[in-house]
Parts: C-alpha cells; structure tokens; sequence
C-alpha cells in the first residue's frame, strides 16, 4: 500500500500542511508515501500524467487523502496511476458512487431524509424537483456539498411550495456555490437533536466513530445505533466511505451525508495514526 497525499503548493517537496500528520503517520506504520500534485489534479484542464509523475511506477495500491476532487478528474486521476502501474484502492466509479448523492440514496433512503435532485441548474428542473419532494421545509445543496454556512440564504428553503422563494435561495446558491455539481439536491427538512458524528467504513464494515470536523469537540452523549444504517452500508460494495450520522427528535439516526474516505477530512481530534491504521495491510 501507498498513500498518495497533495504537495504543498509552495513546497511542491513536502506535504500539503493539511495531510502532513496523515504523511507522517503513514511513514511510521510502515506505509510508503508519495506526493501529487491536487491543483493539476482539480483543473478541468489539468495533466494528470504531471500530476502523479513523482509516485513511484509499479507502487502497487494506492489510498488517496487529499482535497476533493470532482468525478471526472478523479477518473483521470485513477487512470494517469494505471498508466504507471499503480491500482487506486478506489476506482472511479465507487469515488462517485460515494461522492455524489444520486449514486448512494437509493440504497440509504430508508435511513436518510427524502430527496429530489435535478441535471443541471435551470429553473424548469428545479421546480420539477420541488413538485417532485412536495409542499414544506428542505434542504438545498448539490450532487456533493451544501453551503450550509449560508444557512438562510443560500440552504434553507422554508416551504417548496412557495416557488418564487425557493427559486431565491437556488439563486444564490448558484451564485456562492459557482459550479454547481451535477444538479440541484432538494432534501425533506428534518429536526436533528444532537451534533453529527462521523463514521468511517472499510470494506462494508465500521472501523472509526469520531465528530464531525466541525464541531470536533463535540459528540452525542449517546453513541450512534447503526443497526439500521450498517447493513446498507455494506450493500453499498464500497472500500472506503465515511458515513455523517445524527439523531433526530425522535430518536432515530439518520445519515445526513455519505462521502469517499480519501477526501473527507479528519476531526482535529481524531489521531492521524488512528486514520492511518485504516489503510489496508496496516496492524
């Protein structure tokens, strides 16, 4: 196994400051560690081939911590490391699989709030959605992320039926958000009770609970049931997910975000040698 983490940008030698610990810890479970470079990687217009020209070639597996990366550069990605002989542990499809939503809800509906989603940023499709999820308070965001630090503006929509309100708050997220990812998400508004907590998952299997990396000092008094959410999970055939988990009003755990393991990043108060020890092969 080989983790790949980003390059400093100033320091194209040494780790992004970011994933340095991960780096680090990584090297002192015996993990090999080689640099690409992410903004290669991000651009649209990128060469991935330069981007990964200081991972060793025939470096066997690859795990990726990094930045986000979009579907289709991810998929460039895992092909510019096969040109060198090296097999992503994730392959394109399970990355966007995890990283967008229309790829895991199905198989979570039960477990999550209910969505509607659009292709694209028009109008047309959104009120589509809005008719679709039906009359009351939701959640906006896109195939992969919310901007829910613009709460009011640019997240919650008080009620879908009011069409011209809801189309404000899509607006402006168009605006912040600048590409949106793949389309509008519309998600059924539900009352959480408690901060989230971050589960990450190997192979179908719940290896790590921690908080979520905003609010990293804080976890539930209670820990997460995951009786209804780990068989889903499983089904799902993924290597290496992170699940977002909170309660509900009622009780229940819902899973409020499923995301690739390789870019969602790690609670301040989770050790790196704890994350590290998730890498397949590392006791």
């Amino acid at each position: 196994m080989t983790l790949l983490v980003p390059s400093d940008v100033l320091h194209p030698r040494r780790p992004d400051e970011h994933f340095a610990a991960e780096a680090e810890a990584a090297r002192a479970a015996g993990v090999a560690v080689a640099l690409v470079d992410h903004d290669a990687l991000a651009d649209p217009d990128g060469d991935a081939d330069r981007a990964v020209r200081r991972v060793p070639e025939g470096a066997g597996v690859a795990a990726y911590r990094g930045w986000m990366l979009s579907s289709e550069r991810y998929a460039a990605f895992a092909e510019a490391l096969r040109r060198r002989g090296v097999e992503p542990w994730t392959g394109p499809e399970q990355y966007r699989r995890a990283h967008e939503l229309p790829g895991w809800y199905h198989d979570l509906a039960g477990v999550t709030p209910r969505s509607a989603w659009t292709s694209g940023d028009d109008r047309a499709g959104f009120d589509r959605a809005r008719d679709e999820l039906g009359p009351g308070p939701a959640v906006l965001r896109d195939y992969t992320k919310s901007m829910k630090h613009h709460w009011d503006e640019a997240a919650f929509i008080p009620d879908l039926a009011d069409a011209d309100a809801a189309w404000a708050v899509a607006s402006r997220f168009r605006e912040l958000r600048e590409d949106v990812v793949g389309g509008f998400v519309l998600r059924r508004f539900e009352h959480f009770a408690s901060a989230e907590v971050r589960t990450w998952w190997v192979d179908g299997e719940c290896r790590l609970v921690g908080p979520h990396p905003d609010t990293p000092d804080d976890l539930p008094a209670t820990p997460p049931d995951l009786g209804g959410v780990a068989p889903l999970v499983a089904g799902l055939g993924l290597s290496f997910v992170t699940a977002d988990l909170v309660r509900r009003e009622d009780g229940e755990w819902r899973v409020v975000e499923l995301g690739d393991g390789q870019v969602s990043d790690r609670p301040s108060t989770i050790a790196p040698a704890a994350l590290v020890g998730l890498l397949p092969g590392v006791a």
